[in-house]
């Protein structure tokens, strides 16, 4: 078949990569304009543009697909005119009106990470982590013009581990979704039979992840000590959980476990032990919580050991 990738980072690339290994023909991947990154803000290709052009294959990157202008017009012209017979979209960051969402021959599949209904939107692997899911997976589904609305396809299933964070679990279901593309991509016969045999989402199982902000990864010490875990958990790599040192300068958190130490009768954010584990916390509902990573304003990330080394915090001290 003749497809069209549309996708921008790592967990998108993925699923390319999966793709180019079999007999489909990519006739184009579509992906976000450069961006700046880094300390020297030099403009950098996502991950999916850096194996697209590694492998030959034309890239575009319109700034939108709109009907209203003529750059969003001309986009979609050009993407008619590839003749492709499915176009597969995995987090590409781009919102693509009906036209565009009709055109390939079997329209566009959406690989989306968490079992739908649950967890439409921007941050799904990270919601389900804070809140405590024991189980998620990735989701192919028919894209229509809402937000993940569309009908499923396929599901894959994934155990969340009381050890997990939002970057080992993406990298669980990005290996998930690249093998349930392949699969429901295996020939035009097995496409025909997944749309064939799709469902329509239960509108009243809906559960929305919204978009992750920085300011809601500032640990709050009176929440529970399991709260503060998964929060920790869910926000690595990205915002990072924090603990606020004065007013311009944050302690980043980046690993923690549940503790066994006494917290009866502290108040939260006391540090009640330091050891070869991490710095043992006092959480608001008298359990503790041991960060095991910690990273201080122009420092590298430590472990338990060098944090115990630098004798930078005290037992007794409140957070």
């Amino acid at each position: 078949m003749k497809i069209i990738f549309a996708g921008t980072p790592e967990f998108a690339a993925v699923a390319l990569d999966a793709l180019l290994k079999t007999e489909h023909e990519i006739v184009a991947v579509y992906t976000q304009p450069d961006r700046k990154a880094g300390r020297g803000q030099k403009l950098t290709a996502s991950a999916v543009k850096q194996l697209a052009l590694a492998h030959d294959i034309a890239v575009y990157q319109p700034l939108h697909f709109k009907s209203s202008t003529e750059e969003g017009l001309a986009a979609q012209a050009e993407l008619k005119a590839l003749n492709a017979d499915v176009m597969v979209v995995a987090a590409y960051g781009l919102i693509l009106p009906q036209v565009v969402l009709d055109t390939p021959k079997y329209g566009c599949l959406n690989i989306h990470g968490s079992l739908l209904p649950r967890w439409r939107g921007a941050a799904p692997i990270q919601r389900a982590i804070s809140t405590g899911d024991t189980e998620t997976g990735v989701t192919i589904m028919k894209m229509a013009a809402g937000l993940d609305t569309g009908d499923m396809m396929y599901k894959t299933y994934c155990p969340i581990e009381a050890t997990d964070t939002s970057a080992s679990l993406h990298d669980k279901l990005a290996q998930q979704g690249a093998e349930a593309t392949v699969k429901v991509l295996a020939s035009e016969s097995t496409l025909q039979h997944y749309l064939d045999n799709r469902e329509v989402q239960d509108e009243a199982l809906t559960v929305y992840a919204h978009k992750l902000s920085k300011a809601e990864a500032q640990i709050d010490w009176t929440s529970t000590a399991v709260q503060i875990d998964r929060n920790i958990r869910a926000f690595n790599p990205w915002p990072v959980a924090f603990i606020a040192l004065d007013e311009s300068n944050n302690l980043r958190v980046w690993g923690s476990m549940l503790s066994q130490e006494n917290a009866q009768a502290q108040a939260a954010g006391t540090i009640l032990a330091i050891d070869k584990h991490g710095v043992h916390v006092a959480c608001g509902d008298e359990q503790a919580v041991c960060l095991s990573s910690l990273q201080w304003p122009g420092g590298k990330p430590l472990n338990a050991v060098q944090i115990l080394q630098t004798q930078k915090l005290n037992i007794g001290q409140i957070l």
